[in-house]
């Protein structure tokens, strides 16, 4: 298996999964469909059309995104997948978040030093400066004594997690990811629970 820390295509497979997740948000639901390599595949997003507002009990309510709304962070996702940073900072800003993306490492370094965020998310295998890497240089500049670092992955093993720890990282969690469990991971972290 070939893990190199720069991939020269295709990614993770995580883009089908934001998109479901993001149609979830909204009440939808989406489907895939192919008939085989090579001969294309069919999407079909279904959303709900809103005819009449209804108001529920508030015993009634269900969780939705502002049941984990709380203080504003400014948060920056790093990712060289643009479409997978981009969608994740967008559910992220659903949940009340101010957040900026950047698209390998070095722009991940910028961003933090000149945003001074709350927290970065950085995904580990990209171009110009690995994740790692990057964390390591953060962590150097003052910013990054008290910055929450969280590695994003797809690789979950005990010797990955093992890594991310080594190089600086307060948090590792795999693809694909679930930005209600990034916005809790974050909300303990900012408060001093490492568990």
């Amino acid at each position: 298996m070939d893990r190199t820390l720069e991939r020269s295509q295709g990614g993770l497979g995580i883009g089908l999964s934001l998109v479901k997740r993001l149609v979830e948000l909204h009440g939808g639901t989406v489907d895939a469909h192919s008939e085989g390599f090579g001969k294309g595949s069919e999407f079909i997003v279904r959303l709900p059309v809103i005819v009449e507002r209804v108001t529920l009990p508030q015993s009634e309510k269900p969780s939705s995104a502002s049941d984990f709304k709380s203080a504003s962070r400014r948060i920056v996702v790093v990712d060289d997948n643009r479409d997978s940073a981009d969608a994740l900072a967008m559910l992220l800003r659903v949940y009340g978040d101010d957040t900026d993306t950047a698209y390998d490492g070095v722009q991940g370094v910028e961003a933090a030093e000149r945003l001074r965020p709350d927290a970065v998310l950085l995904d580990i295998g990209m171009p110009r400066l690995n994740g790692y890497d990057a964390c390591r240089c953060i962590r150097e500049k003052p910013l990054g004594k008290s910055l929450v670092l969280i590695a994003m992955t797809g690789w979950g093993q005990e010797e990955d997690r093992r890594r991310t720890i080594e190089a600086g990282f307060d948090a590792h969690i795999v693809k694909p990811i679930d930005p209600t469990d990034v916005i809790k991971l974050i909300a303990s972290l900012s408060a001093g629970d490492c568990s």
